[in-house]
């Protein structure tokens, strides 16, 4: 499927630097031809000799290359690649790419090109889950940076949590649904995110928790699989994927029109936490204090997307796949829902305070269908986002519908 790709790749400095010399040779045996550039703290881990063998293409290291630099070496090498690719995207070199540094050849290449960028994060957990490196990857994802990864699991420095770089042949598959058609391609696939805002009044508003960040990395997953994706959310604080048509909301009744518009779709995924209630009769200036009164609010019970979409007639996506944000008795709870909503799978998780899920950078599932209930293990949002655009594709199986608008978009 690689056959006659060009690929650059980036070897940053960090432990899992190691794996980029098995990716290499996965990429070649693939059709792939591989340009290396390292780091100098690349260097520390692997050789630029055992980097070159594998490649079979010298190894760029200096960004004052006189020879090369007289033909303008670092702005050739950023334009005839393909796909360049970050591995390990160490937090060092995703602070300097969010900054737009250019100090060595690794940050110029990537301030100097216009070809889509791919990265593979590593680090330890406690870099990896600090706020700074979280912000990083909004803003890199945003600016259309592909991520790939990182893995939960046990780290060369003896901690454990997410932060382990993906595996070769996961970075392989991800190049793949890049290049390929995918197995999506010519599906039309809505997805909901964020919370809903209800109004009290100006400057107050009821809302649920949630960062919008597991509903973002569901719509990138379905986008590398080449599906065409309506990306419907709420005022959420995760950056919005690139290369999907994304139409913002405020309210659940502005959510549920912008769902019913975007009908008929092959598979719906309502990852949005929209809220139950609303204010019946929002004021339309701000509330103030009353000696003391508190005010009387009175609610009306917002429209049950989920439910209304499961029991459309003739409109239904084949696939309805719904969220339950529970606190207990998760598992009972979500196989209730899906009765109730009339929806084919259910996705619950634990968001109790202690799990650190909501707002976090990891989540734990259990997918209540027909079948009946698969625990699947704790991941980054972007792992388990991937394993479900992976099994709507099996149900959904291939189609023969001409592309849409959007398939095969990229950011």
């Amino acid at each position: 499927m690689l056959d006659g790709k060009r690929i650059l790749l980036i070897i940053g400095g960090g432990i899992a630097a190691y794996k980029c010399l098995d990716l290499i040779r996965r990429l070649r045996a693939q059709g792939a031809s591989v340009t290396p550039v390292m780091t100098r703290a690349a260097e520390q881990f692997v050789t630029p000799l055992s980097v070159s063998a594998l490649a079979g293409e010298e190894v760029h290291r200096d960004l004052f290359d006189l020879t090369k630099e007289a033909e303008m070496g670092h702005i050739q090498l950023s334009r005839v690649a393909d796909l360049l690719i970050v591995a390990p995207g160490t937090a060092d070199l995703m602070a300097k790419m969010t900054g737009g540094h250019a100090d060595d050849l690794a940050t110029t290449l990537l301030m100097a090109t216009d070809t889509p960028v791919m990265m593979a994060p590593a680090m330890n957990v406690r870099m990896w889950d600090h706020p700074a490196t979280q912000r990083n990857l909004t803003m890199l994802t945003g600016d259309g940076v592909r991520v790939v990864g990182p893995n939960s699991g046990d780290m060369a420095c003896g901690e454990h949590g997410p932060g382990r770089m993906a595996e070769p042949v996961e970075i392989i598959a991800a190049i793949e649904r890049f290049f390929g058609s995918g197995p999506l391609t010519g599906r039309r696939v809505l997805v909901t995110s964020g919370p809903t805002h209800e109004p009290i009044d100006p400057v107050r508003y009821i809302a649920n928790r949630s960062s919008g960040a597991q509903g973002t990395a569901i719509a990138e997953a379905l986008r590398d699989l080449g599906a065409d994706v309506v990306f419907v959310t709420g005022p959420a604080v995760a950056a919005r994927p690139v290369g999907v048509h994304v139409i913002e909301v405020e309210t659940a009744s502005e959510m549920r029109e912008a769902v019913l518009d975007a009908l008929p779709v092959d598979a719906g995924v309502f990852a949005a936490a929209v809220a139950d209630w609303r204010v019946a009769s929002a004021s339309a200036v701000k509330i103030k204090k009353q000696d003391g009164r508190l005010p009387v609010l009175e609610f009306s019970e917002n429209p049950d997307i989920l439910a209304q979409v499961s029991q459309l007639d003739g409109r239904r996506p084949a696939l309805v796949v719904g969220f339950a944000a529970e606190t207990h008795d998760v598992e009972a709870h979500a196989t209730a829902k899906r009765k109730r909503k009339g929806c084919d799978w259910i996705l619950a998780n634990d968001v109790s305070p202690g799990t650190g899920i909501m707002g976090g950078s990891e989540n734990a599932v259990v997918l209540i269908s027909d079948a009946g209930a698969e625990t699947w293990p704790r991941a980054t949002k972007q792992v388990v986002a991937q394993k479900l655009a992976d099994r709507i594709a099996t149900a959904l199986g291939p189609t023969t519908r001409a592309p849409g608008p959007w398939d095969g978009a990229r950011g």
